[in-house]
């Protein structure tokens, strides 16, 4: 990590894992969006890909969000809105599916652990599909604000699960609170 990167990773309180503090500081603890990647990172939850003829759209059950991946030629925006999922086009070139996304605010994380992200960030995914059940992807995230060298993630596979359903699992603000106090004050104080 940089140095701006090792400040905000020890700046972070995760809410679970090895760091947990249950009165912690996670951006998803006040229902903030989740963000991109960390939400690909949730195996326990459905996740789905739909296509149209100009663009992919991937639908997560955690936190009942999408993101939109442009397949339609276009170039990434010179100068993006920061966003919690940025700006994605993608390519084919053979059977993978190459996504490039920028654009990113830098108000999520990047894993439970709290690794922190700029607005520098920049990620390359490679989606492969293996046989027609499975698919494997990897990442590559770039963010030189943040760390000294690109991190490349280990191959990722994805099976479908054939009549799986999409629940709507929403981060409502007051069910927030209302664990906050039940259950996070309580753990967080008990002797």
């Amino acid at each position: 990590m940089t140095a701006w990167g090792q400040a905000r990773y020890d700046a972070a309180k995760p809410g679970i894992g090895p760091r947990a503090q249950p009165l912690g500081n996670d951006p998803i603890m006040g229902c903030d969006p989740i963000g991109y990647p960390r939400i690909a990172f949730y195996n326990a939850y459905p996740m789905e890909f739909v296509q149209t003829k100009d663009r992919l759209i991937e639908f997560f059950d955690f936190f009942y969000t999408h993101r939109a991946i442009y397949l339609d030629g276009r170039k990434l925006p010179e100068d993006p809105e920061p966003t919690w999922y940025g700006s994605s086009v993608g390519h084919w070139e053979g059977n993978t599916l190459i996504i490039d996304t920028i654009g990113f605010n830098d108000q999520s994380w990047l894993d439970n652990d709290g690794h922190p992200h700029s607005d520098q960030m920049r990620l390359q995914e490679r989606f492969q599909r293996v046989d027609h059940d499975t698919i494997e992807s990897t990442m590559t995230l770039t963010d030189p604000k943040a760390y000294t060298m690109p991190w490349v993630s280990d191959k990722k596979t994805w099976k479908l699960t054939p009549k799986q359903t999409m629940r709507e699992d929403v981060c409502a603000p007051s069910d927030e609170e209302t664990y906050r106090k039940d259950m996070r004050e309580p753990a967080a104080n008990k002797k």
